[in-house]
């Protein structure tokens, strides 16, 4: 079995990247056919939004977009999370490893890639967490 992507999901992928769009996250699942993946969902309001996406019987994707920095400057950093719900059978699990690469052909650019099986893992201090730690440098406030 082929799996494919919807030519939306480039769209969304996009939407998430540009400055210029307030969209910030995008969340990419499989169509009833278990063949393509599909954009389940976008929008603007940031891990609010984005994590109501994820169901413990469902295979999912997300791209999402985070503004991080300290007091001299902010910057947009991109995180892709790959979603195994705990309920979801083995088989489908096992397919995320391949299919995940398919996604990936598409959502290409980003600093943190994170794997979750429960919502308490993708809880927003985790992912902040992660994307500070991916940066490198984090000079906090100046003294000066």
């Amino acid at each position: 079995m082929s799996l494919s992507l919807d030519d939306e999901v480039r769209t969304a992928y996009t939407a998430v990247r540009a400055d210029s769009d307030p969209t910030n996250w995008a969340v990419f699942k499989y169509d009833d056919s278990g063949k393509k993946i599909v954009v389940a969902g976008t929008g603007s309001d940031g891990y609010s939004g984005l994590i109501g996406h994820f169901q413990p019987e469902e295979r999912a994707y997300a791209f999402y977009r985070v503004q991080t920095g300290d007091d001299l400057s902010t910057r947009a950093k991109f995180v892709f999370i790959a979603w195994v719900g705990e309920k979801v059978s083995p088989l489908k699990k096992a397919r995320v490893s391949t299919d995940k690469a398919v996604v990936k052909e598409v959502v290409r650019d980003f600093s943190v890639e994170l794997f979750a099986n429960t919502i308490d893992e993708l809880e927003e201090a985790k992912i902040t967490a992660a994307v500070v730690k991916a940066m490198g440098a984090n000079y906090g406030s100046s003294t000066n």
